[in-house]
């Protein structure tokens, strides 16, 4: 039914666009003063209209990036149709899924289902992602496959971020804000030319304070943000045939996560006293064992963690011929990552976690494509990176299991592609797309070994030899698509395409570590077709989608049976699944002074063949792996997502009001593989504010309120040992103002 219902709208939604097309040609027309903004966007690698291109894409503007509240990329799920991102037990590990396509892990080696990348510079380790937004020009999303134009190959999709350029004349402004939470957040720019031929810009922000959960037992306060990042570029254009971009930056994070909270009561050592589950969201608790402080250092009463510091350069370099653009584009990142999380939230040694991540990635780009005017429009290029990463995972199980344990190991990746595209105008209203990419990963691991220590003080002992593995990735994706133009305003679009995720390896803590092989590669076959349409002289434009997904070897976090050490986290290939489902946006400016924006997205799925999910407790009981039989079952991510946002602007004297509005439905999460116990119940989230200006002055004061109804919710449920029932809670109602002066 809802299969039904998804099409009938898209196909309802495409004849109104076919009739605003014609009505706009038949010279009916409004206003043009109210007319949806252009967007001009470098999806694919040169300058178009958001509306001129062929693929499902949203697109987010810096400014409403902030009157959203976004200001992590977790928060980007909230803006954008079909797109989950969870902190994995809560922590600053995210787990991205696009479109039902995405992959859970709370280790630092593998790579993410959707790429992310900042100034076209990819940022393959899912924790580098975790920095504050700032000084943002626009988000791009792309759903679906993406590799036949960028470096990195991808099976769910694209988020790019692109920051701010340096102005050719002097510019300036600072933002600052404070709300009940007593959280403090400034950040500020200034931009402008240093010569006939060179510009810069520096841009800073930071974020204080705002802690809002309490130690259910000592009132201590948690969650405290103490995080500050700078980005500073130059640019640099000699002649009209050539230009430089240089960005550095650099940023730490000592902040305090948010706390875990009990959903269920906490008896899990008969020995200690039961902790009842918490009845509020804003309750936490936290301590660790004697023989975890001698192995990290980490006091057993120290407050959960965050001391990651980042930093990374690029180069940009731009040439052009007559009939051809050149771009290469040199990058180096750094992160260390020290992350302590409490995952029974309690005061007892059940399970605690600490990440010492020390990940650099060197890459370089180089493209070639078609500049001149014509019917063939062409693309080719090619990729390279390093990645090496050296992580030590501990873990504190001394009252739950009756030792800690720490797993440490180093992982080298080197990847390398080709890729290309072309584009051939078959007549003025039909075109032809075909893209193509080759790739070639070896990805290498050494010295892994986990280690127990069974009292205080005493040496670790190695659980097994340690060991080393390789795997190599090979493949070859494209893309094929056609567009059409029936009328003017009306983009017809489908394609078929392949993409893939390279293969890797589980890096929890195990006890052979022969027994855990790496998983395969994952391929997707993704068939969509869409529309995008602007009519009633733009003032509203109207896009959709439907998509069908072939999966195979989709990589899922379940569990492998050692002989000596009973059930280990795993990560396995289930062999055939598939999905579908489809995205319709909507934006109208019946009149110059009110926007109005709507989105809706609907995805299902089910696995057509998975034998060998672990049956754990039929597994501890036979001693013997048991599997189950997951074929029929439905891949467990929320199906609805909806969202919109209103903003209204008048005058009242010399000044101008805006008052706007958004909202985002997050539909129910069944995680398949958990079980109902640790469903995530659906929710909603409102956020809004008004804001005050001159009509023509430099400063703007602006009263905000995020999740207006104070809804209590929870962004993943889960348990790192079974039966401690641990939830990350959202973030309750919060109130405050933000003040903004442009120099």
């Amino acid at each position: 039914m809802i299969k039904r219902l998804l099409i009938g709208t898209a196909a309802g939604a495409l004849g109104a666009a076919f009739a605003g097309g014609a009505w706009a040609q038949s010279g009916v027309q409004t206003s043009g003063d109210a007319a949806v903004e252009q967007v001009i966007v470098t999806a694919q690698r040169r300058e178009q209209s958001a509306q001129d291109v062929g693929v499902a894409l949203s697109v987010i503007s810096g400014e409403q990036l902030v009157a959203r509240g976004v200001a992590t990329v977790n928060q980007l799920q909230y803006a954008t149709p079909s797109l989950e991102i969870t902190p994995q037990f809560g922590s600053g590990q995210p787990s991205f899924r696009l479109r039902g396509v995405g992959f859970d892990d709370y280790a630092s080696n593998n790579s993410s289902t959707v790429g992310v990348s900042v100034d076209e510079v990819a940022y393959p380790i899912q924790a580098q992602t975790q920095g504050l937004l700032f000084d943002i020009a626009r988000v791009e999303v792309l759903r679906g496959p993406q590799g036949t134009l960028y470096g990195r190959n991808t099976t769910g999709g694209a988020i790019n971020f692109i920051t701010n350029r340096p102005t050719s004349a002097l510019a300036a402004g600072v933002t600052a804000e404070y709300d009940n939470n007593d959280a403090f957040k400034a950040e500020g720019y200034v931009s402008g030319p240093l010569s006939d031929t060179l510009s810069g810009r520096v841009a800073f922000v930071t974020d204080q304070g705002g802690g809002w959960q309490k130690n259910r037992a000592t009132g201590q306060k948690l969650g405290d943000k103490d995080t500050s990042s700078v980005r500073g570029q130059l640019a640099w254009t000699p002649n009209d045939r050539a230009d430089f971009l240089l960005s550095i930056h650099a940023g730490y994070d000592k902040s305090e996560p948010t706390g875990l909270y009990l959903f269920n009561p906490l008896g899990y050592n008969a020995s200690l006293a039961t902790i009842p589950a918490d009845g509020s969201r804003k309750n936490t608790g936290w301590g660790g064992s004697a023989a975890f402080a001698t192995l990290t250092g980490i006091a057993a009463n120290a407050k959960p963690f965050h001391d990651t510091k980042s930093s990374g350069a690029s180069l940009r370099a731009h040439g052009e011929t007559d009939g051809v653009d050149l771009v290469s584009i040199t990058s180096y990142e750094k992160l260390h990552r020290k992350e302590y999380n409490d995952w029974d939230a309690s005061p007892y040694a059940y399970a605690g976690t600490y990440f010492d991540t020390d990940a650099k990635v060197f890459s370089q780009e180089l493209r070639a494509s078609s500049k001149t005017e014509g019917p063939l429009q062409w693309l080719v290029g090619g990729y390279y990176s390093r990645e090496t990463i050296n992580e030590a995972f501990y873990s504190d199980f001394y009252q739950s299991l009756l030792f800690d344990t720490r797993t440490t190991y180093s992982q080298k990746v080197r990847s390398a592609s080709l890729f290309g595209q072309v584009e051939y105008a078959l007549s003025d209203r039909l075109k032809l797309v075909a893209g193509l990419r080759g790739e070639d990963e070896k990805r290498q691991q050494f010295d892994f070994v986990t280690a127990g220590v069974f009292a205080p003080g005493a040496p670790p002992t190695n659980f097994s030899p340690t060991d080393d593995k390789s795997l190599k990735n090979k493949s070859v994706t494209g893309k094929l698509a056609l567009e059409y133009r029936p009328v003017d305003g009306v983009l017809l679009y489908a394609s078929v395409s392949k993409g893939t995720k390279s293969g890797g390896f589980t890096s929890y803590n195990r006890g052979d570590a022969a027994a855990v092989d790496g998983f395969k590669p994952e391929t997707l076959w993704a068939y969509e077709t869409g529309f995008k349409s602007s009519f009633a002289a733009n003032t509203v434009q109207l896009n959709g989608s439907i998509f069908y997904y072939d999966y195979k070897n989709q990589q899922i976090q379940s569990a492998i049976y050692d002989i000596n050490n009973g059930p280990i986290g795993a990560i396995v290939n289930a062999q055939k699944s598939h999905l579908y489902g489809g995205e319709l946006e909507l934006t109208w400016r019946p009149v110059p002074a009110l926007r109005i924006g709507q989105s809706l997205g609907y995805k299902a799925g089910k696995f057509d063949k998975y034998l060998n999910d672990l049956d754990i407790p039929a597994s501890v009981a036979a001693k013997r792996a048991v599997f189950i039989d997951r074929t029929g079952a439905k891949v467990g991510f929320p199906p609805l997502s909806y969202g919109g946002d209103i903003a209204y602007t008048w005058a009242v004297g010399d000044f101008e009001v805006e008052a706007q509005g958004n909202y985002a439905f997050h539909d129910k999460t069944k995680p398949l593989l958990l079980g109902a116990r640790y469903d995530v119940d659906s929710y909603w989230l409102a956020n809004a504010s008004v804001t005050v200006s001159p009509a023509k002055g430099p400063w703007a004061l602006t009263a905000f309120a995020r999740n207006v109804f104070n809804t209590r919710y929870d962004l993943t449920r889960n348990f790192f040992l079974p039966l401690i029932d641990i939830a990350a809670p959202g973030q309750p109602a919060t109130y405050g103002l933000r003040a903004q002066y442009r120099f």
